[in-house]
Parts: structure tokens; sequence; C-alpha cells
């Protein structure tokens, strides 16, 4: 609910009389033409005020999803916004299979068409205190290259709440557009198993992988990961990247989202970031880490540069295996090409360029008593980082 409201806020000083399609990001709609002509049909009731909800024809007795009961004289197969009557939680198996067999009930998808000056009014009624602490963090908000940063004390004073609880379940304008096209939630490794066309043994599998006697399972290596074998497994679950593995029953495979607080509570890093971490000329990953040690690869986009820097607590050896990198050491710029390497001291400032129309890789070892990311002394960048 924050994020479509702080969504909502921006459009509100942009384009005051726009209509906000929210759609979640791990939905799969083959059809995207049927989906548009879906949308298309109920922008006239989201410009009228109403919130739209888009609801799914239900394939199965689902106990993972919410669903939407239309009101009477409501017609689910009608090719227009019909009536909503309310919002149903995640029922159990018999309730469910109650409400496939009754007809008058669809998935919630979690997709919505409404304009900005409605939700906002909902927001007001229904969430202000919520509304407050998200116009608050709007205001303080700083602009990071193609990103705006939201102030993040006034942030962390709004409730984190879905906005199905915050405002559609509690308004009282509501229609729901039924969608007959294919549609399916990746929200969960189950749904990318059920998604991933397996074969006749039910198996779904990566490129990197070896499955001996197993059946209904999910084996997926990211990656650069290791090679991942399974052995007379049914009804599993095993992703592996470079630096962590998951196992699960395909039946638990939904609480991840409790893992991942488990990890954060233990102070484990694979909760919050990978070893691979996007900047905006490129991208780094620690391929080891000892005593006193890292070793990192590097890649740099064409054109691009890392900012003039300098480092109080570490060293670095460049080594080029792709590409021609320019190469800043104090006053002196130097052209490193493939197998060539070259020494930044400690404390000099140093800087990396690719000025050619091809990728830079480089392998970075970095020496010194301290090898934090925060150990960096910025003086001129192209993307205005302090």
């Amino acid at each position: 609910a924050p994020a479509v409201l702080a969504a909502a806020l921006w459009l509100k000083e942009r384009a005051p009389d726009a209509l906000m399609l929210v759609m979640p990001s791990d939905h799969q709609i083959p059809d995207t033409e049927a989906f548009q002509a879906s949308v298309e049909s109920c922008v006239s009731r989201a410009q009228a005020g109403d919130l739209v909800t888009f609801g799914i024809f239900p394939t199965h007795p689902e106990t993972g999803y919410g669903y939407l009961e239309l009101a009477p004289g409501a017609e689910r197969d009608a090719p227009t916004p019909q009536v909503l009557r309310r919002f149903v939680e995640k029922p159990d198996r018999a309730r469910a299979m109650d409400m496939l067999a009754a007809k008058n009930y669809l998935w919630n998808s979690g997709i919505f068409l409404f304009s900005v000056n409605a939700i906002l009014a909902a927001y007001e009624k229904f969430a202000p205190a919520m509304l407050s602490a998200v116009t608050a963090s709007v205001a303080g908000a700083r602009p990071d290259l193609s990103f705006l940063r939201l102030e993040p004390e006034a942030w962390g004073g709004a409730e984190s709440i879905s906005i199905d609880y915050a405002i559609m379940e509690k308004a009282d304008k509501l229609a729901v557009m039924p969608f007959s096209g294919g549609w399916s939630d990746l929200g969960g490794w189950a749904s990318v198993w059920q998604e991933g066309g397996a074969g006749p043994d039910g198996n779904v599998c990566s490129d990197n992988v070896t499955m001996i006697d197993c059946s209904d399972t999910l084996l997926k290596a990211e990656g650069e990961g290791p090679h991942l074998v399974g052995i007379g497994l049914q009804g599993m679950i095993a992703v592996a990247t470079p630096d962590a593995v998951l196992v699960a029953p395909m039946s638990e495979s939904h609480r991840v989202g409790e893992v991942v607080g488990a990890l954060r509570a233990k102070g484990v890093r694979q909760a919050d970031s990978s070893l691979r971490e996007q900047r905006p000329w490129g991208w780094f990953e620690s391929i080891a880490t000892g005593d006193r040690f890292q070793v990192k690869r590097i890649l740099v986009k064409p054109g691009a540069s890392l900012s003039l820097q300098s480092h109080n607590h570490r060293a670095e050896h460049w080594i080029v295996v792709a590409g021609t990198a320019r190469v800043t050491i104090e006053d002196q710029v130097t052209l490193v090409t493939e197998n060539q390497s070259i020494f930044v001291p400690l404390g000099a400032r140093h800087r990396l360029e690719n000025p050619g129309k091809l990728p830079v890789i480089v392998i970075e070892v970095q020496t010194g008593a301290y090898l934090g990311e925060d150990d960096i002394m910025r003086y001129s960048d192209l993307y205005a980082r302090s």
C-alpha cells in the first residue's frame, strides 16, 4: 500500500488526471493483447472514480490466492467490469472447492486500475496516517540517477500492509474485471515448476543439472553456481546460486519468506544481497574473500567510468581479461589491454574507464586491513554519487 501511494503522490504533481495501472512484477500473462483489451474496457469506469480490480477465472481449488466474490446479478463471463461484492481471504481446500463450484468467485490477481484522484481520496479516508508519512517521504525524496530515493525516516512511519487490507477491502466504489486469459502468479518456486514445461516425469530443470530417478521435481542451478545433482527425488525443489542453496518439498516452498526473516535475524548477508552488485557503470561480484584479501570480477559497460577515488585501507591489483581499460593513477593515464595488469597503491587517486565499444572485464585483487565498500573517497563522479 505505501508503494502505490508514493507513486500516486508523484503522479499527482505531474499528471493529476492520469490513470494508474498497478501490476505485480512476478505475474505471467501469455496473451498480452487480450489483457490489454481487458484493461482498455475498464478505462471509463476508472475515469468515473471506480477502483477496478482484475479477477482471474479459477481453474482449480487454489488455497494460496485470495478470492473476489461477484455481487448478485453480476456476470462472470461479461466483457466489461462488474460490481464486486467483497474480497475473500485465502480459503482452506474445502472452502476453495465450494467457491470453484459456485462460479461467482474469481482469483484476486492483485492488478488494479484507478485514477490518481480516486485512490488518493481512498487513502485520505481509510489510511490517513499512511498518507501523512508517505507524503513527507515523497516531499523529502532525492533523485539518484534514474531513481527517486524516498526519504527513509518518514517512510519508516508508514505501516507495512498490502493495498488489499489498507484500502480495497474497505472501499465502497469497487468494480472487478473478469479475465479469462492465461495467468499465473510466479511468486513461488512451485509456480515456476508449474509453468516450466515439465516433461513426462514432471521434472523441470536448468542446464547445469543432472537428475536420476526423479519425478515432479524442480532443480535449478543459477548463474555460475555448482552443478546440481538430484537422485530419487519426488515433489522436491532445489535451487542453487553461487552463494546459497534452497532445498524444500514442493508443498513447503511458499515458506521462503519465513526463511528470509530467519536469515536476517541471524545477520546472514544472503537475505538482502547477492554476490553480484549492480552499479551505474556495470557490475562487480565477489569471487573469493579471506584474511586481508578479496577477489572481485568487475564489468565496465562501453563508455562507462568509475569515479575518481581513493582508499585509505587497501591497495588493488587489476588484471584485464577482456577489452581495453583506461586507467588513471594520480596524474598518469594508461591503456591496459587484455592479459595486462596494473597496480593501484593504497591511498592513490585512481579511476577505471572503458573507452571502447565492448565490455571491459577486470579481475581485481584487493589487499589490506579493511576491505569494506565504505572505504572510498570520491573526487569526481559521472553519476553524482558522493
